[in-house]
């Protein structure tokens, strides 16, 4: 699977330093995937959760963090919509939270 942005879980992993180790091996895991349903992700990612057909919630370093994403199966690509923690996650609507690209 291709992953959209890097540069975005980096800056995740700057302002969370505990989750970078843990950031990092989800990162190279998907990388190593080829997966052509949630299905299929579901298989490898057992504790993630399916929003939409799409959307899914990893959970990240012990379930302290939330990634969320949206997966285009038919292209292989990741996209990365939200990071943060768990009690941020909470606040918001992962079927309809958009990513928002910082300066």
């Amino acid at each position: 699977m291709r992953i959209i942005a890097v540069k975005t879980l980096k800056s995740y992993w700057e302002k969370y330093p505990d989750a970078q180790a843990a950031l990092f091996a989800w990162y190279e895991e998907v990388c190593e995937a080829d997966w052509s349903s949630p299905n299929e992700m579901k298989e490898q990612f057992r504790s993630a959760s399916v929003i939409t057909g799409k959307r899914v919630v990893y959970n990240i370093h012990g379930n302290s963090y939330r990634l969320l994403v949206d997966i285009e199966f038919k292209f292989k690509i990741v996209f990365i919509v939200w990071f943060g923690t768990h009690k941020d996650y909470d606040k918001l609507d992962a079927k309809t939270v958009k990513y928002v690209k910082a300066n």
